[in-house]
């Protein structure tokens, strides 16, 4: 299955949809199954424009004025064996694992959150965590192209990447490209650049 992942867009802004950005972020998203966006996407517009490719999960962020019954506090889903847990902010994301389990309401084998706007991928005692960073205010620089995330779920495997959207004209991308690969709970290749 694959899943794509999306935080802080902070649409409608000086563009009103991503594809205000150029076609890459539908190329993007008309390749997944299902698209879960951690919050802060400040109106449920950008979720209907989401819908167009993929059944789309949200959770409420710190700017989420809004009441949207796609958006919860905490998503917990279930695929192929592997809990994930999605919210919007891990509130000081380097406290130990069992602290971070605390914000879901069972444990999780993958967690995601945004907020930072900074693209996080790691796996720490036995656990995936994900943030895909910003598609359009990558590491808060102004309005440009940015990152999102990937996760490919099957049985006892996972690939989880940051994918970098491309460039604006003269606004290089600040994003990170990286990648994890997980077969039965090890980690058979990982990779930042």
């Amino acid at each position: 299955m694959r899943i794509g992942i999306v935080s802080d867009t902070h649409l409608p802004n000086i563009i009103r949809h991503l594809d205000g950005l150029g076609p890459e972020p539908a190329a993007f998203f008309s390749t997944v199954e299902l698209i879960l966006h951690s919050g802060d996407l400040s109106s449920p517009m950008v979720l209907d424009w989401l819908e167009q490719f993929a059944p789309v999960r949200c959770t409420i962020g710190n700017n989420d004025p809004i009441s949207d019954p796609r958006c919860k506090d905490v998503e917990m889903l279930d695929h192929y064996g592997w809990r994930i847990g999605m919210i919007h902010s891990f509130k000081r994301g380097f406290r130990p694992m069992a602290d971070l389990q605390q914000l879901f309401p069972s444990p999780v084998d993958i967690m995601i959150a945004g907020d930072t706007h900074l693209e996080r991928l790691e796996y720490r005692e036995g656990v995936v965590i994900l943030n895909s960073g910003s598609p359009t205010f990558p590491q808060h620089k102004d309005l440009r192209l940015g990152t999102v995330g990937l996760l490919e779920l099957a049985p006892n495997a996972l690939h989880a990447e940051i994918v970098l959207l491309g460039e604006t004209p003269g606004k290089p991308n600040p994003g990170r490209a990286m990648s994890l690969d997980i077969q039965d709970g090890q980690v058979v290749s990982s990779s930042a650049t």
